[in-house]
């Protein structure tokens, strides 16, 4: 029988009982046969709110899942903003095509405007898929393979003291990385020119460390080195695990980043120069990393150091513009009349915004446009990452006074590309 995203039970989870045949649907939805067992409901269940949590049922079967969870991030300056986090998104081959996205999208974007959320969030697994909904790439990554035997580096002096530095590092166990660590992320991702990053709850580190497992959580036994500076206070970290290769008697493995952030730049060498100087290590993968992340220019030969991906990876959604726009930081002043377009009626008009370093103020207005643009193209610009130059030239904005996109381009763009470390 011909069915619609109307004719099925589109809604929130009822209870826990509805969870296991959820998690069931969201595991096919990912491609993932393997079954959903009483440890791993165990595990997942106290993570997950019933209530930002949807399915779509057919018959008393879970065709689609969506869940939201609340989020901070930061954004240029260091203000952390309340931000709706969409996630687990699926549908199932069977009924793709039928508007059930679109549906559960509306009632999360309706719910986070009714919440009073600024924007809304997601890690996209396909670009083409979010756009229409009024999402725009706002932070990009890179990874890289690092050549170890090409980088130049004297690997016999690689510790913070060859640098001249009073730090040290030391590797921990997971226990005294999850007391730890919470702290210094938290230090870090309120940095002036950290925006993009994202929280991370307690159950993140705990999951993070194993202390949280179920079959198939695809979670790597790890070390973990800790940066401390000179007077003993943990200023950054970096998680990595190597595989155990070796090729005719002579060792050929290869290092894998997992994680690594640091609240100052001394913690961030001091750490990169120890995994480059790692024994019987021929190959180093960095995992994501922000786009103009300083590691290539750390060795004496950047060619060493090979991008392996470069992709889209934090999307927004604006909900609310002048409070996304006053809550940045602008390191010029400027003045911009800006024709926003939300064909879904969340936060779409005319706003004239006015900022400088010393803070921003926006609102509404009957003048003369500057520039006109989609929703979507103003979250590709809200973090910095994105030009008005650039938009106009692939006509995805629209100038209506010559020079404003350059103005625009220097209010909005940041010394440094916005990075976010975290798929969620």
């Amino acid at each position: 029988m011909p069915y619609s995203a109307d004719s099925l039970d589109v809604r929130p989870l009822h209870s826990p009982e509805e969870l296991p045949e959820w998690l069931r649907a969201m595991a096919t939805g990912f491609l993932r046969s393997a079954p959903i067992g009483p440890e791993q409901i165990a595990q997942r269940a106290p993570g997950i709110d019933l209530a930002r949590t949807q399915g779509a049922w057919d018959d008393g079967r879970c065709v689609a899942t969506f869940r939201t969870t609340p989020q901070q991030l930061t954004v240029p300056g260091g203000t952390a903003l309340p931000a709706c986090a969409v996630t687990n998104v699926t549908v199932t081959a069977t009924h793709r095509r039928r508007g059930l996205l679109s549906r559960m999208m509306a009632d999360a974007l309706d719910a986070a405007k009714e919440r009073g959320d600024p924007m809304a969030s997601l890690t996209a697994a396909e670009y083409p898929i979010y756009g229409r909904y009024g999402f725009g790439p706002a932070a990009w990554i890179s990874s890289w393979e690092v050549s170890l035997g090409r980088t130049g580096l004297d690997r016999r002096h690689a510790g913070p003291a060859d640098l001249g530095d009073p730090g040290r590092i030391d590797l921990v166990t997971p226990e005294e990385l999850l007391h730890t660590l919470p702290a210094v992320h938290d230090r870090f991702r309120s940095g002036a020119h950290r925006q993009g990053t994202i929280d991370r709850t307690a159950r993140w580190w705990e999951n993070f460390t194993g202390r949280h497992r179920y079959p198939g959580d695809g979670f790597t036994p790890a070390f973990h080195a800790v940066y401390r500076d000179g007077d003993g206070i943990p200023q950054g970290a970096a998680t990595y695990s190597v595989d155990d290769r070796w090729d005719g008697h002579r060792p050929d493995n290869t290092l894998q980043v997992h994680d690594l952030f640091a609240t100052s730049t001394a913690a961030e060498t001091a750490l990169w120069r120890y995994l480059l100087a790692t024994d019987w290590v021929q190959t180093l993968r960095t995992g994501p990393r922000a786009p103009d992340d300083v590691l290539p220019h750390l060795l004496p030969d950047p060619r060493a150091a090979r991008v392996t991906s470069f992709c889209d990876l934090l999307w927004l959604r604006p909900l609310d513009v002048p409070r996304m726009l006053e809550s940045r930081s602008y390191s010029t002043p400027g003045t911009l009349v800006l024709d926003i377009h939300d064909a879904d009626g969340y936060t779409g008009g005319r706003f004239r915004l006015e900022a400088g370093p010393d803070g921003a103020r926006c609102t509404t207005t009957r003048g003369e446009p500057d520039l006109s643009l989609d929703v979507g193209e103003l979250a590709c610009l809200y973090l910095g990452d994105e030009t008005a130059v650039r938009l106009a030239q692939l006509g995805r904005l629209t100038e209506h006074r010559a020079g404003a996109a350059e103005s625009a381009t220097l209010l909005l763009r940041t010394a440094r590309r916005p990075w976010c470390p975290d798929t969620f």
